[in-house]
């Protein structure tokens, strides 16, 4: 009792000599730090920082052993392990600084999406019907199509590289896109929400060697999306008119409309199907009927 009465007193101590200036310093460096978390989870600087943990670990490991030849190369190296992981940032870091200057700041700290703590989830079942609406008439007439659905990670960068189209998603404008010889046929279409914000977009091909030698370009670049960032992609083949979904770099082809729905509302994430996200994507659980 008496330890715990000296704590408190040193600590209401130094809580008296707080000055107001130290109260905006701890609110600067928390949205600092708040900021730099977010973007870190949504690139591949995620895939980094979990990786400079393991190193981390691996040389607290060795300086406890006292292996001090790994402890010296460590020392010695830093300087260019810091250089090198600039380096291979540095698209992410170029692409945070921009965002930075165009962001509202207000905005981003608090960021209220009234459509993601909806009723309706992500995306409105709506939406959901209209895709695989849209998918199945592609199908039928061989259209070749690819759809690429946002999820938390934001799919700006690849935005970009198309052509911004901002409408509400339906299966006659996903139809007109996707339609022969039209001039924003080729490329992607990424959907965020219940609109369509850009088409003609290029993806990432996956260099997945386990993918079937018979899969196009158009397969290849909708897994590649799904290894790249969080998002699910639709895929409509312009050879056989079969419907696929590329998700967490896993392709699942030959779907019908129906289940093709189900694997949307995977992503769906409304409040009162969260629970089906236990549910493995590709199928149903074990034990289950």
């Amino acid at each position: 009792m008496i330890y715990i009465k000296e704590l408190s007193e040193i600590s209401l101590s130094r809580m008296s000599g707080l000055r107001w200036t130290d109260i905006v310093e701890i609110i600067i460096l928390a949205f600092v730090l708040y900021y730099v978390l977010v973007w870190i989870k949504n690139t591949k600087a995620w895939s980094v920082l979990k990786g400079f943990f393991v190193i981390v670990a691996f040389i607290l490991i060795a300086a406890y052993f006292e292996m001090n030849t790994i402890i010296w190369i460590v020392q010695n190296t830093f300087g260019v392990v810091a250089t090198a992981v600039v380096v291979i940032l540095q698209p992410e870091l170029r692409k945070a600084i921009d965002e930075l200057g165009r962001t509202d700041i207000l905005t981003s700290i608090l960021p209220f999406e009234v459509g993601r703590s909806s009723p309706e989830g992500r995306f409105s079942d709506k939406t959901i019907n209209e895709i695989a609406k849209a998918c199945v008439e592609m199908g039928k007439v061989k259209t070749g199509a690819l759809i690429v659905m946002e999820q938390n990670q934001r799919l700006t960068e690849y935005e970009r590289t198309g052509i911004d189209v901002d409408g509400i998603v339906s299966s006659q404008l996903l139809i007109t896109i996707f339609e022969h010889n039209t001039p924003l046929h080729d490329g992607a279409v990424i959907v965020r929400e219940n609109r369509v914000t850009a088409a003609t977009c290029y993806l990432p091909l996956s260099d997945n060697m386990a993918l079937s030698k018979d899969l196009g370009t158009r397969h290849r670049a909708g897994v590649g999306i799904s290894e790249a960032t969080d998002s699910m992609t639709v895929i409509v083949s312009e050879e056989t008119g079969k419907i696929s979904v590329a998700y967490e770099g896993k392709l699942e082809r030959g779907l019908s409309g129906d289940a093709l729905k189900e694997r949307l509302k995977l992503i769906q994430n409304k409040p009162e199907t969260e629970s089906r996200k236990k549910i493995l994507w590709k199928g149903r659980s074990k034990g289950e009927k």
